[in-house]
């Protein structure tokens, strides 16, 4: 990685929010924000018109195997993710940079304003379509694993035969690979011989961040181009680079170019920690990402908004 240049010169960072990916989410999330704000209500029934289903219903009452099913999962999270942000920013707080895990790029940028919450959502309803649509055409699956140096993971799947590769970069000695079955289930057995502490498959519907999702590229591409991308509010640091963006035209290319290319979420949190951001919240569900940081950099305060009360007793740790 080449040597960072803060995008926003002289002017010292502190905050960020950052945003959940797929798995993180939950039946019954979202529904405290529905029952007590005027927005989270708002956004959850333009969700259904866009969505065409009763996404509200599947996120409120599952069953479980419904919502976690991608085309699901991801509009769910991401409708979550935006109320929650926009509710902080309501309430005065402002993030100095943004960021999201895959996925949680689109609640980032949402959140940041390079488009409205509408465009967002056809654009994540799109890419989850297409992802699911993909992974039945291209059998995939995705393992993490734990303990291994990101060249010694690199060197394990460039000596496999077939497409599998490093997909997320989350921490040190948290990398998640990805690509066809047989290729992924060589390297896992590669990386237990190499020293890997641990290494889990994943139950996924594809090999998301490969080659394998060619196909979902066409369709997102389209859309992608299709929508108003405006320079955003905050900068948004991207998966692809690890770097911060802001113009419409890098982060259009950059949400074209996420779907197969693998993300850097380590390099974006230790460049944001470079700019001066040593406080982080995370947005939305669960708390992966305050898992992950803590990996990333010890020092860094990070904490959690996943319901409405956390948002009226919220103060930067």
């Amino acid at each position: 990685m080449g040597k960072y240049t803060n995008p926003l010169g002289k002017y010292f960072m502190k905050s960020a929010f950052i945003f959940p990916g797929q798995a993180s989410q939950k039946v019954g999330m979202g529904f405290d924000l529905y029952e007590n704000t005027d927005i989270g209500k708002q956004l959850f029934e333009q969700a259904n018109d866009i969505m065409d289903t009763d996404i509200q219903d599947i996120i409120f009452n599952g069953p479980e195997d419904v919502l976690k099913q991608t085309q699901y999962t991801q509009p769910a999270i991401y409708i979550v993710s935006v109320i929650l942000g926009k509710l902080l920013l309501n309430y005065g707080h402002a993030p100095s940079a943004v960021a999201g895990h895959s996925l949680g790029e689109y609640s980032a940028l949402a959140v940041a304003d390079a488009f409205d919450f509408v465009s967002g959502l056809q654009l994540v309803k799109v890419r989850a379509e297409s992802m699911q649509k993909a992974g039945e055409q291209n059998r995939g699956t995705m393992a993490a694993v734990i303990g291994l140096g990101d060249d010694i993971l690199l060197s394990v799947c460039e000596q496999c035969q077939g497409i599998v590769i490093p997909a997320n970069y989350n921490a040190p000695g948290q990398i998640v690979i990805s690509g066809e079955v047989d290729a992924v289930h060589v390297a896992m057995r590669k990386a237990k011989d190499a020293g890997a502490r641990k290494v889990i498959e994943l139950n996924v519907s594809g090999a998301f961040h490969s080659p394998l999702m060619s196909p979902a590229r066409e369709a997102l591409a389209e859309m992608v181009k299709s929508i108003e991308i405006r320079e955003s509010k905050f900068p948004v640091f991207s998966n692809v680079t690890g770097l911060a963006v802001s113009s419409g035209d890098d982060i259009r290319k950059n949400l074209i170019e996420q779907l197969e290319s693998p993300v850097l979420w380590q390099d974006s949190i230790l460049n944001m920690h470079q700019d001066g951001i040593i406080r982080f919240v995370e947005v939305g569900p669960g708390r992966v990402l305050q898992g992950l940081n803590r990996r990333i950099e010890r020092s860094l305060k990070t904490t959690g908004v996943e319901k409405f009360t956390q948002i009226m007793d919220f103060e930067y740790v």
